[in-house]
């Protein structure tokens, strides 16, 4: 049975707004992801044919950044990140070595890509780990993405960060109409990758759907229009995939959050502290949420209290 929580989080409209915008982004990275994995494997397949060089293992098996920078690394990976740097857009920026485990360079095209992400990717090991920002900024940052307007791409990632990083889980209006464009544009970018159509298709359903949900007993309610349980037939419906939807976008929070608290750089750890302690008192704040998250808040005490010792 859906909790109250759940109805009485609905009946806020900027609520529902970021939830939606949020289910939009698990769309997008689900649509990206078999995108990105062909690109990469051509360019990674490129690389090693052009530098013959790089067909060869780590000459150490040790190679590993310390800090933000690689040290001491063989001429193979010496050579890989120079390889790196030349197929960066913008080379001058941070580059986050400390996602890359450099001996893997030559075997796997998705650890090459880490070169290009957000920190916090080194523990990803699978592909389907990887989150939107994550997708967005190697599309962004390496040049084998030629297809894509840069442009486009950081509107998007502008978007995805105020949404994430939003302090009280809500957004406007205004800013829904500005993140609808900026996907639209984004995803007609793509037009030539023929499942495209289908991912920019189901970001237009969810950005309209209503998401009023009705309980037993709970007199409250939102919209006049069709609710979300009016299809249980409905892949796009129903209390248990809302709830489903937004436990998800919560999880991805915590992953990010925690994942940076547990970053060796100083900078990373406090750069999510503020947001990962609203998120722990929207969580406990909604007894639900606060239950389906347990194992994570107690992460979040222990985080913390690794902090104090380390003060």
């Amino acid at each position: 049975m859906v909790r109250e929580e759940l109805t009485f989080r609905l009946n806020d409209e900027e609520y529902k707004n970021w939830l939606k915008a949020g289910r939009c982004l698990l769309i997008l990275k689900d649509g990206l992801l078999p995108f990105t994995d062909q690109q990469l494997t051509a360019f990674h397949g490129d690389l090693l044919n052009q530098y013959p060089l790089l067909r060869k293992p780590c000459e150490t098996s040790s190679c590993k950044p310390r800090g933000n920078t690689l040290v001491s690394v063989c001429r193979v990976c010496s050579e890989w990140q120079k390889v790196i740097l030349r197929h960066h857009r913008q080379p001058d920026a941070t580059i986050h070595w400390t996602n890359c485990f450099p001996r893997y360079w030559r075997t796997d095209h998705w650890e090459l890509a880490k070169a290009y992400m957000p920190r916090g990717q080194a523990k990803v090991k699978r592909a389907d780990e990887f989150d939107a920002s994550a997708l967005l900024n190697l599309i962004n940052y390496c040049d084998c993405f030629s297809s894509v307007d840069p442009k486009l791409v950081r509107q998007v990632i502008q978007c995805r960060n105020e949404l994430m990083h939003s302090c009280e889980f809500r957004v406007k209006d205004d800013w829904m109409r500005h993140y609808r464009t900026a996907l639209r544009h984004f995803v007609q970018q793509l037009s030539f990758v023929p499942h495209m159509l289908t991912v920019g298709k189901q970001i237009e359903d969810m950005l309209t759907v209503d998401l009023s949900i009705r309980v037993f007993g709970v007199d409250q309610l939102d919209s006049a229009g069709p609710s979300a349980d009016s299809d249980p037939d409905s892949p796009e419906s129903g209390a248990e995939s809302v709830s489903r939807w937004e436990a998800e976008l919560l999880q991805e929070m915590l992953r990010e959050c925690l994942r940076a608290g547990n970053e060796e750089d100083e900078d990373a750890k406090t750069h999510d502290a503020e947001q990962l302690e609203r998120l722990r008192g929207f969580l406990q704040a909604n007894k639900d949420l606060g239950e389906k998250f347990s194992s994570e808040l107690q992460a979040i005490d222990s985080l913390e209290a690794k902090g104090g010792e380390e003060d």
